[in-house]
């Protein structure tokens, strides 16, 4: 395994899992996983299908029981039953259920009021995050009516509302247009700067592998790869991450794959 050692040692880690392990049916989704994440790192946490890293993430919310070892968020367990830690963290999931009946402005409030704000406070919040957005015209509109990349940006205002410490997010670009994108890369890196600890999963290597100082890699329920980068690129003799990510994964099948699916569609 790649390992990275080097990273804010002089800090105390707001996220540690010890020999992790979830299982469903007969089979170990997550299966020995050691890890400490450190304040203003920028994680950019990767796998296949099934790998387990939404089940890491649901288990860190205390929205998945059932697991063993040990799991600390700001040295509190989600086991423990308490929800004080939740209020120190965003989150924007792979698949979120909004309530779409809701105008932007009820339903950012509400979230704000969630996390503790004020109501007044949580709509100036929003209104001014949403005009960020360039949707400043939409802010008493139903969700309903937006397209999947305004709903994404919603979501990412929703997370983010409470200036939390940890932001865990799913695929949170999904949908976003190309200076989007760029806006909320800029707007992680500058949240990381200020200490925050972003933990990000995702499909899209190229994104993950620009925006990420940290770079994990699951694989069969454990970690394969952890370093920068660089370090994983050093070690692996690939030039990008996909090609690191297909070489550690073992996955080396895809352009095989492409050519048979492409000659069954030119069937006649």
């Amino acid at each position: 395994m790649i390992s990275n050692n080097s990273s804010n040692s002089n800090n105390s880690p707001v996220i540690t899992l010890r020999d992790l392990r979830m299982r469903f049916s007969d089979r170990y989704v997550l299966n020995g996983i050691d890890l400490d994440v450190n304040p203003g790192q920028i994680i950019g946490y990767i796998g296949p299908n099934g790998a387990g890293k939404s089940t890491t993430v649901k288990i860190m919310l205390g929205l998945v029981e059932g697991y063993t070892g040990e799991v600390r968020v700001f040295g509190e367990s989600p086991s423990d039953g308490g929800v004080d830690y939740k209020k120190r963290i965003g989150y924007v999931p792979e698949v979120a259920e909004v309530y779409d009946t809701l105008t932007a402005r009820e339903y950012l409030t509400f979230i704000g009021e969630l996390y503790g704000l004020k109501p007044a406070d949580a709509e100036s919040k929003a209104r001014r995050l949403l005009e960020m957005f360039g949707l400043k015209d939409v802010f008493d509109v139903r969700i309903a009516t937006f397209s999947k990349g305004m709903k994404q940006k919603v979501l990412i205002i929703s997370s983010l509302l409470h200036n939390p410490d940890i932001l865990f997010l799913d695929e949170p670009l999904s949908g976003l247009d190309a200076n989007s994108v760029m806006v909320v890369k800029e707007i992680l890196a500058l949240l990381a700067a200020q200490g925050k600890t972003i933990f990000y999963s995702s499909h899209i290597m190229d994104v993950v592998e620009k925006i990420s100082d940290r770079i994990i890699l699951l694989d069969g329920g454990r970690i394969v790869a952890d370093g920068s980068f660089e370090e994983l690129k050093g070690q692996s003799q690939e030039g990008s991450l996909e090609q690191i990510f297909n070489q550690l994964t073992g996955f080396n099948e895809h352009q095989e794959i492409a050519e048979q699916f492409v000659a069954i569609v030119q069937e006649v």
